[in-house]
């Protein structure tokens, strides 16, 4: 079981800066790739960013160069750091360990971060 409490959404103006961060539950945290994914109105959810457990990243293309994932394992964190925010960013955003949404796990509540003059 994987249970994940995101937080640090929030309004910011085009060009603004926002810190998300991501608990999680579960011993099984510092084996495993994490994620965070976000879901705009009317679309379907995406993944943005991943980090293995060894701190490899990747990120979508609509994201490199302006978002940052980490983790803190010591701490069973995932943070992303989100800079250069533009309107098309606006989604509710969601951590998640990339296996568990494989199997079929459950999601958080997410965190709402809307970009908006």
């Amino acid at each position: 079981q994987v249970q994940l409490v995101e937080s640090g959404g929030g309004l910011v103006q085009p060009g603004g800066s926002l810190r998300l961060s991501c608990a999680v539950s579960g011993r099984i945290f510092s084996r495993n790739a994490m994620g965070w994914y976000r879901q705009a109105p009317g679309k379907q959810r995406e993944l943005v960013a991943t980090i293995t457990s060894g701190g490899i990243t990747n990120y979508a293309d609509s994201v490199k160069g302006r978002f940052t994932i980490s983790r803190d394992s010591a701490k069973n964190m995932v943070y992303l750091q989100m800079n250069s925010l533009k309107p098309e960013d606006t989604a509710v955003y969601f951590c998640n360990m990339p296996t568990w949404v494989a199997s079929g796990g459950s999601w958080g509540q997410g965190t709402q971060v809307t970009v908006s003059s």
